[in-house]
């Protein structure tokens, strides 16, 4: 297999080497590929768990364990707590 590099991808694998991170261009190539493996390994991973929690969400929601909120009530919400901190500290609305 034949791999081209840009210019720029060049100069950081010849830089990597120079500054004895590694001794070839073939080691670079190995942790890039990886690193790259493993950051999608951990990409699939959250993929997944986050899909489950949706679906456990829906679920719950389905099941009317759940509260549906609209942007209206998440603002009354949120005006709601800031009276209650405001109280706590004794600040004035």
């Amino acid at each position: 297999m034949s791999i081209n590099l840009t210019a720029e991808q060049e100069s950081i694998v010849t830089n990597l080497i120079a500054t004895g991170g590694f001794q070839t261009a073939d080691e670079v190539l190995q942790a890039a590929l990886t690193l790259l493996e493993t950051e999608r390994e951990s990409h699939q991973a959250w993929l997944l768990r986050t899909r489950e929690l949706v679906s456990r969400g829906i679920e719950s929601l389905e099941q009317s364990d759940g509260e549906i909120y609209t942007e209206e009530s998440l603002n009354e919400l949120i005006d709601e707590i800031r009276i209650q901190e405001r109280t706590k500290l004794g600040t004035p609305k």
